[in-house]
């Protein structure tokens, strides 16, 4: 009987690209402040255009070079601390809010992502989805080397909730990360397969496939009905 949903965030409530988009943004709105810029326009078509090539380790380097910015090891630590402290302009898909107020008159909701603070806790803020969830586990604050696929987070979680592993299903976009743990733990794992997400590479290690997949999560309250169902 599942009687606990638990969410990843980025890729399964909304689409994480609309994050980077954000962020590209913000980042080309401080550069262009300096003298002698090149148009906030130019900045982010840079950052932009190495992202959607398949950049997406040097992306700020390779896109100062290509605007003639001198790449200089302080100034991309400054980018990537404004990208990752920027108020992020996303907003949560319809289908996303409806769904979770729907899961939540039946069901315990929760949420455990990772990623750095304090961008994944501005995420929830301006997604406007806190309210929604019992729990909400920020793997980083528990330790980096406790992002998935450690089990850490979601004992914690299921420790929280007062929640049995066999009650909780997991539901998140990324199979070489995602599934792992919850897997062994004895939770039900359900991929979401968003058609913009960012991570959409397949894994050979054992256990790392999710139980079941869905390709629009509307699809996940039926699934869920089906879940409950079973014998």
């Amino acid at each position: 009987m599942t009687e606990t949903v638990i969410f990843d965030l980025d890729d399964t409530l909304y689409d994480e690209v609309d994050y980077c988009r954000s962020g590209f943004a913000a980042v080309a709105n401080l550069l262009n402040q300096s003298p002698g810029s090149p148009p906030q326009e130019r900045l982010f078509e840079a950052f932009w255009t190495q992202f959607t090539s398949g950049n997406r380790t040097k992306t700020f380097n390779a896109a100062l070079e290509d605007v003639g910015i001198a790449c200089q090891s302080r100034l991309i630590q400054d980018l990537v601390t404004v990208y990752r402290n920027h108020s992020p302009a996303i907003s949560l898909p319809a289908d996303s809010r409806e769904v979770l107020e729907q899961l939540s008159r039946k069901y315990t909701l929760a949420l455990l992502t990772d990623g750095f603070l304090p961008a994944q806790q501005l995420k929830v803020e301006a997604l406007g989805i806190e309210k929604y969830f019992e729990s909400i586990i920020y793997t980083e604050q528990l330790g980096r080397e406790h992002w998935k696929p450690s089990p850490v987070g979601f004992e914690k979680l299921l420790e929280n909730l007062g929640a049995r592993p066999e009650t909780a299903v997991y539901v998140a976009d990324n199979e070489k990360k995602d599934f792992v743990a919850p897997n062994r733990l004895g939770i039900v794992s359900i991929q979401l397969v968003r058609p913009g997400r960012l991570h959409n590479e397949t894994s050979d290690q054992p256990g790392a496939a999710a139980a079941y997949k869905i390709h629009r999560i509307g699809e996940l309250p039926p699934l869920l009905d089906r879940l409950c169902r079973k014998p």
